[in-house]
């Protein structure tokens, strides 16, 4: 187990690697400057590349970059906030796109297991019925949808709750943001739970294990439920990346000073440093969650975890 930790680990650093690369060739080859808004003539361009390093080759360039941000240096903004230190900005945003998330994840895993579990016992029936539809509207309308829909309820009609997000209010002006981003993942939660328990409740295994008198508890907890996280834990590792990472247009809508208000506020003026930053953040949850899912395979089926250990041996 340890030698398959360590070369996925081995791994992600040189994905890791490799994406920086391609998004740092990518930002050289966009057209412009991050200084496109700045007066300057010629001579006073150049000074200006040459302070931050932007005259030098582009591979040198590149492994001066590669090498401060391995240190947790990601230069500084160059247009945003003109030499402020990325990593200043991102610590700032960063921390509430993760909150919102994760809460948003814990709303959907929950709410969507109830919701799968339970249409998968109650088969065609109304509650089944009612289950896949709420799973159908969930996946076909955008969040944002379900934002206007939320903001006119609670905030315009009940007035209850805020509309922009408050610093000073932080669980209250995101209850919002964190019900509309849940919905998607509650309705994929839902419909994968429901399909593979559904199967592995008319599974043989599971016929014999009940005609052995095992009880239904046990049935569908112990075994039933186990064998269909699996399926649920491959679904639900980039819905997490992607909620943590913000919702563009929901954070947009609440005002939320989130990771992905920065990323798109750094698009918008070719801010190096930003983008690459936040790009980085990006990749590094990403992989980092895909390992933990692998982990997670091994926890919840242990015969997973003897494939693995038998290899690497």
């Amino acid at each position: 187990m340890i030698k398959y930790i360590m070369k996925r680990l081995a791994i992600a650093v040189i994905t890791l690697i490799v994406i920086v690369f391609i998004l740092y060739l990518m930002l050289q080859l966009m057209p412009g400057t991050p200084f496109n808004d700045e007066k300057l003539t010629e001579a006073q361009m150049a000074i200006v590349k040459a302070k931050y390093g932007l005259d030098k080759p582009f591979l040198v360039q590149f492994f001066n970059y590669l090498k401060l941000m391995l240190q947790g240096d990601f230069g500084v903004s160059y247009s945003i906030q003109k030499n402020m230190p990325v990593s200043q900005m991102l610590d700032a945003r960063l921390w509430i796109s993760i909150r919102i998330g994760l809460q948003a994840v814990v709303v959907g895993v929950v709410l969507g297991l109830i919701l799968g579990i339970t249409a998968a016992l109650k088969k065609n029936t109304w509650i089944d019925t009612f289950s896949s539809l709420l799973a159908v509207i969930g996946v076909s309308i955008p969040s944002f949808v379900f934002a206007l829909f939320f903001i006119l309820l609670f905030a315009k009609k009940l007035n209850i709750l805020p509309v922009l997000y408050n610093v000073h209010q932080p669980f209250i002006s995101s209850i919002m943001p964190t019900i509309a981003l849940s919905v998607f993942t509650i309705a994929n939660i839902a419909r994968f739970t429901r399909s593979e328990m559904s199967e592995v409740l008319g599974s043989e295994y599971m016929q014999l294990a009940q005609s052995k008198g095992l009880s239904r508890e046990i049935l569908i907890f112990r075994h039933a439920l186990r064998n269909t996280l699996i399926q649920v834990v491959t679904v639900l590792a980039p819905l997490v990346v992607g909620l943590m990472t913000g919702s563009l247009v929901i954070e947009k809508m609440f005002s939320i000073p989130g990771i992905g208000q920065l990323l798109t506020m750094g698009i918008q003026v070719n801010d190096y440093n930003v983008i690459m930053a936040c790009a980085f953040v990006y990749s590094l949850m990403y992989i980092v969650v895909m390992l933990v899912v692998d982990l997670l395979y091994g926890v919840i089926d242990p015969r997973i975890r003897l494939v693995k250990g038998g290899t690497n041996e």
